[in-house]
């Protein structure tokens, strides 16, 4: 049954709205006046017809269709001032109004950790996570993380999901390198994980693999999924794969490794490590994927063997993140050059190749 019909687009008891309509029907979020606990969404004409859950996991402050239909069932969610049901369907014009949950403090700890912060404002932060470090708090890893230390450094987290704490939009593999962007309020996050969801942000890494490629750049289209045997592993002969997109080239030759610039099209769990070594190129010093340990013994030049065993991790690196800014909509570019452990195995692998 539909709801009583709404008044139109403007003020609103002196609260905000989503005023203002791109031509693909996505919203762009505009302070009028008012409290930072309410604020209303206007539905386009494009929406009418759709569900409440379904169109506030779209396009609204929450990110998931299961967020939404909790806050309606717990009455933070009215449709013309009157409190609806998940499957309420809207009309082009209703007013949603939605009322902020106070963020409750994080169960984690704050930890003073090191952090290399390129960029940061009240809504996002963009760093540099270093090898070794775990993003987020999990089963045996409840401290040290990437998470705790963010806790600690942002002292303006206005909540994600309820929680004072970061939104992490994306994640990098403990023993990986490289930049990272993440959220600092319910509204970032939601943008960008649509942005990533939508494969509109560009995340470029740089690898050092072993052999030598004939060609100098592929694509490598493989569906990956969890391996059969070691659920622990991910792999290209899963029955349930799910589509996978890695492109490469060469950016310079080592003889026995090759250092890669690598384009990620989709963001499976290990899919660069799991892409490369599928087609014969393992990730130099990954002791999970492609025997790099085996790799690196049978290479018989002893002073090559000593360098490669310099990497205490995977030769893994992300290099360069494109998006755009979740609120201003403003186009982001960071760059992030090799770290150091691996700067100085390329280095030390291009003077031996020379010198032969």
């Amino acid at each position: 049954m539909l709801h009583p019909a709404c008044p139109t687009q403007g003020r609103v008891d002196g609260r905000f709205l989503f005023s203002r309509f791109s031509t693909d029907c996505t919203m762009t979020m505009k302070m009028i006046s008012g409290d930072d606990g309410e604020f209303t969404i206007i539905v386009p004409p494009a929406q009418s017809g759709e569900r409440l859950d379904v169109f506030l996991s779209k396009q609204g402050p929450f990110g998931t269709r299961s967020q939404s239909k909790r806050a309606i069932e717990g009455g933070r969610i009215l449709v013309g001032g009157m409190d609806v049901k998940p499957g309420c369907r809207l009309r082009s014009g209703d007013l949603i109004l939605v009322t902020r949950e106070e963020p409750v403090e994080s169960d984690l700890t704050p930890e003073d950790l090191p952090l290399d912060i390129y960029y940061e404002d009240e809504h996002i932060l963009v760093l540099n996570k270093l090898p070794g470090m775990v993003v987020h708090p999990a089963a045996g890893n409840r401290s040290g993380t990437l998470v705790n230390a963010l806790l600690f450094h942002c002292t303006d987290l206005s909540g994600i999901g309820g929680v004072k704490r970061p939104g992490i939009v994306h994640r990098l593999d403990k023993n990986t390198s490289g930049l990272m962007v993440v959220a600092k309020s319910d509204e970032a996050h939601v943008n960008l994980a649509k942005q990533f969801k939508e494969h509109l942000v560009t995340k470029i890494y740089r690898v050092l693999v072993h052999g030598d490629p004939r060609e100098g750049e592929g694509v490598i289209d493989l569906p990956i999924g969890r391996h059969p045997v070691d659920r622990k592993k991910m792999s290209t002969g899963s029955r349930r794969g799910r589509e996978s997109l890695t492109r490469w080239r060469v950016e310079q030759r080592y003889g026995i490794a090759t250092l890669l610039g690598v384009r990620i099209e989709t963001g499976r769990t290990h899919q660069i490590r799991v892409h490369l070594n599928a087609i014969g190129f393992p990730v130099v010093g990954d002791a999970v994927y492609g025997n790099s340990k085996r790799r690196i013994e049978v290479v018989k030049d002893n002073t090559l063997q000593t360098i490669l065993r310099k990497l205490h991790r995977q030769a893994l690196h992300s290099s360069e993140l494109r998006f755009h800014h979740p609120i201003t909509d403003n186009p982001m570019h960071f760059s992030s050059e090799l770290p150091d452990d691996m700067a100085q195995v390329c280095t030390a692998l291009g003077e031996r190749e020379g010198d032969a």
